[in-house]
């Protein structure tokens, strides 16, 4: 029988007072055999269930469980899905990780493709490789939203954008999802020449046809990096070509709030930015959906600094001295940043905070975003510049969880090489005042 190996039980929750123990396994849940974690939280989601586990000398438990509805059992396991990872069948022509360099990591030269990361983490799938029984147990499971990677609608475009002659079909299994009341979330790479102008408005026209339980949908810029040998020829945005897509998707906008009382559709920053246009309202981005994308993501991090700033205006934290910060970003959004900076510095009085724009030249000039700057950029452009008391540098440019970067350098190495405190801050506003604020 198909069983799954426990690694780690939370204290004082339910497992723990039931005396199951790491290297347990777990049999069944109200005598179904859990396959992955879609199994496991739908079944454990009773108030009622029925926990079968062998223990390590081989004896079979068998517990009666009363509990909260969606209570957790504390009950942890040695992958996320408890299973294999489903990879990517594709060969996108924009792929971002055929476009790493040889010689890095082996974990980022994995495509993940799986359903069952989009409703844990929030990754984006193409459903090339979900089955028609796959999308059914979604359904009946009702795990929502699912997450999705379309890019175009055309059948033949996305097949050749894709490289895969099964990705024809997506408006269909889209829709299997939204008439059984799934919400989802899109994104569109968009490749200049290819699937922009009028691929675009098609696009957006059938899949808003589907709302409001397609729910929003991203518009991004296909990030090119310089080890593009042997890949198809792609064009790179530029202010010109931006504007065009943001003018195009705001003019949809206007439409779709007019029709569903909601935009659907948003434009990424990076975008905005391009095309030197000032970035939408806070109240533009609603909900904000797409911020995961890089959506809104600049609007709500200057919301949420003005927030954290109304506890210390102009109060000297720091009497008698300066206190002086470093932050590093990446070029797209280093104008903003130093905006943000000097309205953080007339607020509080005493801090000064130098910020740098490190360019890329790991990855090329048309990779301008924060979170994929490396060790190597930093300790060359930031050697001999004036740091202060330590650097900050935004979460996103780590791996989830560690303090190493995309080329393998860690903070420590940071510290180092550079001879200066290095803090890791979440990229939101309030997270970002309280490192700048703490006195150590």
């Amino acid at each position: 029988m198909h069983k799954i190996e426990i690694s780690r039980i939370l204290k004082n929750s339910i497992a723990d007072e039931l005396g199951i123990e790491p290297g347990d396994f777990l049999v069944s849940v109200n005598e179904q055999v859990i396959h992955d974690v879609f199994d496991y939280k739908f079944y454990c989601a009773d108030t009622n269930l029925t926990l079968e586990i062998e223990k390590k000398n081989g004896e079979r438990w068998q517990f009666d469980i009363e509990k909260d509805e969606m209570e957790d059992l504390g009950i942890e396991f040695a992958t996320s899905l408890l299973d294999e990872e489903k990879p990517c069948r594709n060969k996108c022509i924009f792929c971002f990780i055929d476009q790493l360099p040889k010689g890095m990591r082996d974990t980022l030269y994995f495509k993940d493709d799986d359903a069952r990361l989009s409703f844990l983490y929030g990754n984006y799938i193409t459903m090339t490789n979900l089955s028609d029984d796959e999308i059914d147990r979604i359904i009946r499971y009702r795990m929502s939203p699912v997450n999705i990677s379309v890019h175009t609608t055309n059948p033949e475009l996305r097949i050749k954008m894709l490289k895969n002659r099964f990705a024809g079909d997506i408006l269909e299994k889209i829709q299997r999802f939204t008439s059984n009341g799934i919400l989802v979330n899109c994104q569109i790479v968009l490749c200049p020449g290819i699937n922009d102008g009028e691929e675009l408005d098609r696009t957006i026209r059938e899949l808003t046809s589907l709302s409001p339980e397609l729910h929003s949908i991203s518009v991004v810029p296909v990030g090119l990096t310089q080890f593009r040998d042997g890949l198809a020829q792609l064009t790179p945005f530029n202010k010109e070509s931006a504007l065009k897509v943001v003018n195009q998707v705001e003019k949809w906008q206007r439409k779709l709030i007019d029709k569903y009382g909601s935009r659907i559709v948003y434009v990424a920053d990076e975008l905005y930015i391009m095309a030197r246009k000032p970035l939408p309202d806070y109240d533009a981005y609603e909900d904000f959906p797409q911020i995961e994308n890089g959506v809104g993501m600049v609007t709500s991090f200057v919301y949420e600094i003005n927030d954290a700033l109304k506890d210390f205006k102009d109060k000297p934290l720091f009497p008698g001295r300066e206190k002086k910060i470093s932050i590093a970003t990446g070029v797209s959004v280093f104008e903003y940043f130093k905006e943000i900076i000097s309205y953080i510095e007339d607020s509080i009085k005493g801090l000064k905070i130098n910020v740098y724009a490190i360019e890329n030249t790991f990855f090329g000039p048309n990779v301008t975003v924060t979170g994929l700057l490396t060790g190597y950029d930093l300790i060359k452009q930031l050697t001999d510049k004036d740091l202060g008391e330590k650097l900050l540098l935004c979460k996103n440019m780590f791996r989830a969880g560690t303090d190493i970067m995309l080329d393998d350098v860690t903070a420590g190495e940071l510290e180092e090489k550079l001879g200066i405190k290095v803090q890791l801050v979440d990229s939101e506003g309030h997270a970002l005042i309280e490192a700048l604020v703490q006195d150590k």
